[in-house]
């Protein structure tokens, strides 16, 4: 097919695809598909090789935000039965992160829901990033706390961040359908705040909010214009309690035509397969690892996800391996100019420290509030049965296991 070849070529010398092709991934036919993974294959190989880099969510405060973002369980009005509980101590957040690198994971994300940080906000998180450092030497650190006020990314940085997230979730044209309380702009000006203060740019978008394939294509163009090094792709899982609970859009299909899309548009960035993975892609995760360089492991913010133990066989089963701490995730290219920006070392990018990723085991409450934590609400309890596929237009509960596990519980985190 001269379309993926073309992609394919491009993809290999980092070259923007058009917007015509883009939108002709996602409208290639079922028939096709394989052909899609096949090429968006090659791409991902000639930047990352069969390395697959592990996240872990920890989410330091859970629910009770006050921003209304339709796709999150801890948004202002939400119903969700999601756990709720204030700030962690250092200590236990230490605790929860360790549980996550013995898992296997590279990169600790560290999530509290709301609008955005206070200045005193700030200085706990930056307490505990101190805390988790010293105890997991050599790990990464990823902060997700809503939108910054200005000097805050610096002081993150400065007190040991590599990385900062915040999704932009759709695209600027449809952004104010889902969420009022705040704008699009809001959410490009923090990413560009984190750039600018020398943390790596972590910010990706949620799929499956009913959103066309030009709002998926704009927003993915919108995230390879702000260089994002790490591209989070969320899939909606519809939380009832919240406005979108009987969004049932996706198939895993779909999925992975949006997956190749991404890789495509950013060929040479940290593609991550985030929150939703379990309950869209399911049986076909496998076939995601050929696209995506980068997972969550084990739970999600406010969701279960599958066993930590069935992520690492079925990475070791698809025939990839876990990217190890010494290994630099981004290619030489990019983990130079991270370098650069952040004076030598931005982590994941060199010599272990950056470019968002998360992971979830004990996290809990989605998308920090305003949407912008890594991984999002998604996820899926292991015990619990998948059917074929959703309705649209039904309420699935029964598809979303509410995380009670991990911190903020008595249970032992999921990693």
């Amino acid at each position: 097919m001269d379309l993926l070849n073309n992609l394919v070529d491009k993809g290999l010398r980092r070259e923007l695809p058009t917007r015509e092709e883009a939108l002709a991934v996602l409208a290639t036919s079922d028939d096709e598909l394989l052909d899609v993974v096949a090429a968006a294959g090659k791409v991902r190989r000639q930047w990352f090789g069969r390395r697959v880099k592990l996240n872990y969510l920890v989410n330091l405060k859970s629910g009770l935000c006050p921003e209304d973002c339709s796709y999150c369980s801890q948004r202002l009005g939400s119903k969700a039965e999601i756990l709720k509980y204030t700030w962690l101590k250092p200590e236990e957040a230490s605790e929860a992160a360790a549980a996550g690198v013995a898992g296997g994971a590279k990169r600790v994300c560290l999530v509290a829901s709301g609008r955005g940080p206070t200045d005193r906000d700030v200085d706990r998180v930056g307490k505990t990033i101190a805390a988790i450092k010293e105890q997991n030497e050599g790990v990464e650190v990823c902060a997700c706390l809503g939108l910054l006020s200005d000097g805050q990314a610096e002081k993150l940085r400065d007190a040991g961040a590599d990385a900062y997230n915040h999704n932009l979730n759709t695209s600027e044209a449809t952004y104010g359908a889902i969420t009022k309380t705040h704008t699009y702009a809001d959410r490009v000006d923090t990413v560009q705040k984190a750039h600018a203060a020398g943390l790596s740019a972590c910010s990706g978008l949620i799929a499956g909010m009913g959103e066309s394939d030009e709002d998926l294509v704009d927003v993915v163009y919108s995230l390879r214009e702000l260089d994002s090094d790490s591209v989070p792709v969320n899939f909606l899982i519809p939380f009832e309690g919240t406005p979108l609970a009987k969004e049932w859009n996706l198939t895993p299909q779909r999925c992975l035509r949006i997956l190749a899309m991404v890789r495509f548009v950013c060929p040479d960035v940290e593609v991550r397969i985030a929150g939703g993975r379990e309950v869209h892609l399911r049986s076909m995760q496998p076939l995601a690892l050929n696209i995506a360089n980068s997972i969550f492991l084990g739970d999600y913010l406010t969701s279960e996800g599958q066993a930590g133990q069935a992520d690492l066989d079925m990475i070791a089963d698809a025939g990839f391996e876990v990217e190890g701490a010494g290994t630099t995730t981004l290619p030489a290219h990019r983990a130079d100019v991270a370098a650069a920006r952040t004076g030598g070392g931005c982590g994941s990018h060199g010599g272990g420290a950056s470019v968002c990723g998360t992971a979830g085991s004990d996290a809990s409450a989605a998308e920090a509030g305003c949407g912008s934590a890594c991984g999002g609400c998604s996820g899926h309890a292991d015990e619990a049965p998948v059917p074929a596929q959703a309705e649209p237009g039904e309420v699935r509960s029964d598809l979303v296991a509410v995380r009670r596990r991990g911190t903020g519980t008595d249970i032992a985190p999921n990693a």
